[in-house]
């Protein structure tokens, strides 16, 4: 039994209940769960939307190549498309696509699966020859690709303002958000929730949904539960202008390398990695090896970027699971331990669905998407859930 906090907190004394985490998954579940008549209280120990959402690249895609992944990616398209509309805040929503170039012949059987898959729900996704992806985005280099998958109806948008419509929507439901405040404990009697402990003090809740992202193994010890999300730093380069830069470019990806652009500004967002990155919390910016790398996969592929310098550099964290799947669901351990996590570079783009599976599972509703395959107890057993091989 966690000891309880004390003194004096700003924080109500309880709420039926506590979103843990203020990146976009946890304001759009708060949202969600507020609408629907919940008494819910955000926790936030940084400021929202300023742990890994802040370093998104805002891609929104349904390009996958596993069901429930191109129904989730779905919902994010049409939940970010009405987005300005429904919330009354401008995300610049744009469908620019999603254009996956291909240098192994071993890829073009998954990648023309992935195709099947997306037109059955409706997607416009295409597999093009060599020349017909050059076409469509001269900028590439055509040097090494067989083919490639172009995905039209993929967007990119800001996250940062997705959460900020988010919140404010969840405020205005009712739902009460505190930025600044770390949960350090979680009390249970038994297999019942009935507190969290935190450094403004002790809220008392029935109810917890664990969205902390790359921090959630922690919550999940704390709660007495393995939830295996694991951080892992991902770095990005931002170049100066680009010599003929088209002004809608589409979100780009070298399979398998992994090296992926986009436009920001006048000049390109790159990046790819290596396996799984370096794991860690470590969110420092180390050129190393890895520059040179990138170098070298930017030049073969889109050589205009070569003169176009390093204006800026950072690096984030991704919340990886061991399949690279998310776990969304509730705990059969702990009753009211609801997670939606370890979404490994598609949290962004999947939070709207998340929003609305973690709504339906606290009321006790068939979440509008099956996703017994996302539950955590898969990694119990040999019944994993089928590996996404689009990892951006």
């Amino acid at each position: 039994m966690t000891t309880r906090g004390t003194g004096e907190t700003s924080l109500p004394p309880m709420a039926e209940c506590v979103v843990i985490g203020g990146g976009v998954i946890g304001v759009s579940c708060a949202f969600r769960l507020a609408e629907a008549g919940v008494d819910v209280l955000l926790l936030e120990r940084g400021g929202l939307g300023g742990g890994s959402t802040a370093k998104a690249a805002g891609g929104i895609r349904s390009s996958f190549t596993t069901r429930v992944n191109v129904e989730l990616g779905l919902r994010g398209l049409a939940a970010y498309s009405a987005f300005s509309r429904d919330f009354g805040v401008e995300i610049d929503f744009r469908r620019d696509g999603y254009l996956y170039v291909l240098t192994d012949p071993a890829d073009v059987p998954a990648i023309g699966h992935c195709a099947e898959l997306q037109r059955e729900y409706g997607v416009r996704s295409h597999l093009l020859d060599p020349g017909e992806a050059q076409a469509l985005l001269p900028l590439i280099g055509r040097d090494g690709i067989v083919a490639a998958l172009w995905s039209p109806d993929d967007a990119k948008a800001t996250p940062d303002a997705v959460v900020q419509g988010y919140a404010r929507a969840a405020r205005a439901c009712g739902a009460t958000l505190r930025t600044g405040v770390e949960v350090t404990g979680i009390e249970r009697d038994g297999d019942t929730l009935t507190g969290v402990v935190t450094t403004a003090g002790y809220v008392r809740t029935g109810a917890v949904v664990c969205a902390a992202g790359a921090w959630s193994g922690r919550i999940g010890e704390l709660a007495g539960l393995d939830l295996p999300v694991r951080p892992y730093r991902r770095q990005v380069v931002f170049t100066g202008p680009v010599p003929g830069l088209p002004e809608a470019v589409p979100l780009t990806i070298e399979l398998p390398s992994a090296f992926y652009f986009h436009r920001e500004g006048p000049g390109l967002a790159m990046s790819f990695s290596e396996d799984d990155g370096f794991s860690g919390f470590d969110t420092g910016y180390e050129p190393g090896e890895w520059l040179p790398r990138l170098a070298e996969l930017a030049g073969r592929r889109i050589p205009a970027v070569l003169d176009a310098g390093v204006r800026t550099a950072w690096a984030g964290l991704y919340e990886m699971t061991p399949d690279r799947n998310q776990i969304l669901g509730q705990s059969v351990l702990l009753s009211r331990f609801f997670y939606a996590t370890g979404f490994s570079g598609h949290g962004f783009q999947m939070a709207p669905a998340a929003g609305e599976l973690i709504r339906d599972l606290y009321l006790g509703r068939e979440p509008a998407v099956d996703i017994t395959e996302l539950d955590v107890r898969r990694f119990d057993s040999a019944d994993t859930a089928p590996v996404e091989h689009h990892i951006v």
